[in-house]
């Protein structure tokens, strides 16, 4: 798993060159934002081991296979005194539940875990506060962190070759909008992204893009 530290309180994990984690430091230790494939639960420990702190809390991005795989081995191997927090509309559809017309898109992995709180717009996780972006997802979310105005923006933005919304096929990454739900409301979504006026945007695939506002203007344009 490679580590990059992008801020003095975010590090981003990447298993298999192009699935993103994110550790947020927190004055008790860390959030796990999102936690990759399947098997990675060893990993992302580790990481944060080295990181020189706990995991405090796993919140998700959406409940696709890619960002909540690992998700029951990390309940398995850190305990039910780490906090895991889903999106509400995601959370009811890893729970089996139908909350959409038609078939969903994307890998919706099998997983035991139930979370210990359902995310809604507005919530705070730590310092971070939950963003509703839907259309990847029905329940998809970022989040800000209120300390830098940095944002964790999931499965809106991929970065790998350039800044690209997921509402339609792109290239040269177009396995996340292969995923997409719903391209107008991810595109509606992309530009609440836009104006939160982020310094700093993480994505599930790519690399951080630093004063992002102008590409995100660029991309909608």
């Amino acid at each position: 798993m490679k580590t990059t530290t992008v801020t003095e309180n975010l590090t981003q994990l990447t298993r298999l060159h192009f699935v993103n984690a994110f550790l947020v430091r927190e004055d008790d230790g860390f959030t796990l934002v999102d936690t990759t494939l399947g098997g990675g639960a060893d990993a992302l420990v580790e990481a944060a081991r080295r990181a020189g702190a706990p995991i405090r809390r796993i919140a998700l991005t959406h409940g696709h296979g890619d960002h909540a795989g690992s998700l029951d081995g990390l309940r398995e191997r850190l305990g039910a005194d780490v906090e895991v927090l889903i999106p509400e509309l995601d959370a009811r559809i890893l729970a089996g539940e139908k909350v959409v017309e038609g078939k969903l898109p994307g890998s919706w992995p099998t997983v035991k875990t139930a979370p210990d709180r359902r995310l809604n717009a507005g919530d705070r996780v730590g310092s971070l506060e939950v963003v509703a972006t839907p259309g990847h997802t029905p329940g998809h979310v970022a989040f800000l962190d209120t300390r830098d105005r940095s944002v964790i923006a999931g499965d809106t933005f991929t970065s790998i070759g350039r800044l690209a919304t997921t509402d339609r096929m792109r290239f040269p990454f177009p396995l996340a909008s292969m995923a997409t739900w719903n391209g107008e409301t991810e595109l509606t979504s992309a530009r609440v992204v836009r104006a939160l006026e982020p310094t700093l945007m993480v994505v599930g695939h790519g690399p951080a893009v630093r004063n992002p506002v102008a590409a995100i203007d660029r991309v909608l344009s």
